[in-house]
């Protein structure tokens, strides 16, 4: 098995490893028991690890969040998630979250805004309670996006739970406890109740769309499961009823528009809003979105204020109360119970329908909305899928001809504006020992339109239509901002690490020669700077160079008279 036996030497990060349930918490956050109460109705049973502690604000969301909506109507065993923001006050990185979040892609990295919650819900009949009804709600809160890792978890851990109870539940988080730490880029076998579950964690450096690799055979008793994906849902499912609006709903999700989707479940929900945002991949959403959305949340004001313009968010919601508080959204995305038509067994599609006709007592389906789209429909992927469907392909590779259309639909988008942003790099020879790193040039919208015509996504896509006002439209979307500011600080990353590789090839004893004390005081306590931001991980540059660069500041310091060198010691 590969394991994760740390990154970087630091003090900090020694610190970070022995804290008790260090390995917990590189997964899960806590695991939470959401029963009903017939005083209070919905309350958290247990928190766990029991040193974990939550606001009050966010177990009241989290605790309306663990139930299907009353009208969702949900008997047996229901699964689902949500996002659900964390209290400003205890927002904070930890080292490990920050090497896995250098490592990891854009879209799987971990939250510090945000928790996640995979939710394992049982109702079912017991005349044993004054309600008739026995409801529980086993619950994973992390900051991984990792839907089907802990999808997976709970389909293994909690109709046991349910069963042996608090003793149980103590048992499998010591178990998780004894988890390697998270590392993007490796396989892990994750021992669970008898179950071993393989799953590999991607990393940036992975090529989109390829496929996870069995990890070589090794004596683990039991045989792993592998998961195929610690994240990817089936979206043939999620969209099949909309497969002739996918190029539209690609769009609207691309360009941060405000849209609602409403569904008889919270899996439905939760799965179409997830769907949604995976379609961009491996361009990270950057806007909110809420798999999951109940009017008893935290943001409900923020969301439905009528006076201001709907925000950039993707709701998921089940209560048909929000059929009237969000008449005005500009896109609704209404779904029902998937029902095929006689005909060839199609699904039947979803219309197109002008907000206006969004009526609060009408349930039927339909896409509301008045956008047109700025490029025409993938005609022969419809005609693919629908044939597929007609001969029984089964939903998995139903499923991966949509990522692959998805993928080469993001990145035909995508790639003449990573083209366009490499070009604002400062060449390697402009970065010299003894200045500041030059910056990365302004981005210019009129620039990068300029050379559409001659690189633009027509060289590599098959789609026709309006790329460039595409486009125009997608500057001014938090999506844009985001792989902006994500892009630029890479590049003055990358821009940082060249200056400390050119420092080191470089004479700093011979360059302090002719220079003032005060002068060669500035160069050390500069050098310790870039030296402490590159062993907390937040540049990538190679031992040696640390090393090395370690030694030039000692060397340099003890040139120095020393009492001068006693006070750099001492800061």
């Amino acid at each position: 098995m590969n394991t994760f036996d740390g990154c970087g030497s630091s003090r900090e990060d020694r610190a970070e490893t022995r804290r008790p349930w260090a390995r917990f918490s590189s997964w899960l956050e806590c695991v939470c028991v959401v029963t009903f109460d017939l005083e209070l109705g919905q309350a958290i049973e247990l928190v766990y690890p029991r040193h974990v502690k939550l606001t009050e604000k966010e177990k009241t969301s989290l605790c309306y969040l663990a139930f299907p909506d009353s009208y969702s109507g949900c008997i047996g065993d229901t699964q689902f998630s949500f996002r659900m923001r964390q209290s400003v006050g205890r927002r904070h990185s930890r080292l490990r979250d920050v090497i896995y979040n250098r490592d990891a892609p854009a879209t799987l990295q971990s939250e510090t805004s945000h928790f996640y919650g995979y939710v394992y819900f049982r109702q079912v009949k017991d005349a044993s309670v004054k309600r008739g009804y026995f409801q529980k709600s086993l619950v994973l809160v992390s900051r991984l996006p990792f839907v089907q890792l802990f999808y997976s978890m709970l389909h293994i851990i909690a109709p046991e739970f349910f069963d042996k109870s608090e003793p149980w539940l103590e048992t499998v988080c010591n178990e998780i406890d004894q988890w390697p730490f998270l590392a993007a880029g490796l396989t892990f076998n994750l021992p669970l109740v008898g179950v071993v579950l393989q799953v590999t964690i991607p990393s940036q450096n992975d090529k989109p769309g390829s496929p996870v690799k069995a990890a070589a055979k090794e004596n683990v008793v039991p045989t792993p499961t592998l998961l195929p994906s610690v994240h990817e849902l089936d979206l043939f499912k999620c969209f099949q009823s909309v497969l002739i609006h996918l190029q539209m709903l690609w769009e609207l999700t691309l360009l941060g528009e405000p849209v609602v989707v409403m569904a008889p479940s919270p899996t439905v929900s939760s799965e179409t809003v997830l769907a949604l945002i995976s379609s961009i991949s491996p361009l990270k959403f950057c806007c909110d979105f809420r798999p999951y959305f109940t009017i008893h949340d935290c943001e409900f004001r923020e969301f439905t204020t009528r006076t201001q313009a709907p925000p950039s968010v993707i709701l998921g919601v089940t209560n048909p109360f929000f059929i009237k508080t969000f008449h005005s959204w500009p896109h609704v995305l209404r779904l029902g119970e998937t029902k095929m038509s006689e005909q060839a067994s199609v699904p039947k599609q979803l219309k197109l329908k002008k907000v206006s006709k969004l009526k609060t007592l009408d349930t039927k389906p339909g896409i509301f909305t008045a956008y047109k789209s700025f490029l025409l429909k993938d005609k022969i992927l419809i005609k693919r899928l629908l044939k597929g469907i007609q001969r029984r392909r089964p939903s998995e590779v139903q499923s991966a001809i949509l990522r692959r259309h998805f993928l080469e639909l993001t990145q035909s988008f995508i790639i003449p504006l990573e083209r366009y942003m490499a070009s604002l790099m400062p060449l390697q020879r402009s970065v010299t020992p003894w200045k500041t790193p030059p910056q990365v040039r302004p981005f210019s919208q009129d620039d990068f339109m300029s050379m559409l015509e001659h690189s633009g996504p027509q060289l590599t896509s098959a789609l026709r239509g309006d790329w460039t006002g595409l486009y125009r439209k997608f500057f001014k979307s938090p999506n844009f901002d985001g792989w902006y500011r994500h892009r630029h600080k890479e590049m003055t990353r990358k821009l940082e690490s060249l200056h400390l590789e050119v420092i080191c090839a470089a004479d700093p004893l011979g360059w302090t020669r002719d220079k003032s004390e005060v002068e060669i005081v500035d160069l050390v306590l500069k050098l310790r700077e870039k030296l402490i931001k590159a062993r907390s991980q937040q540049l990538q540059v190679k031992d040696d160079i640390l090393n090395k660069l370690d030694l030039l500041i000692t060397s340099i310091m003890s040139s120095l008279p020393k009492e001068l060198q006693d006070v750099l010691k001492a800061q």
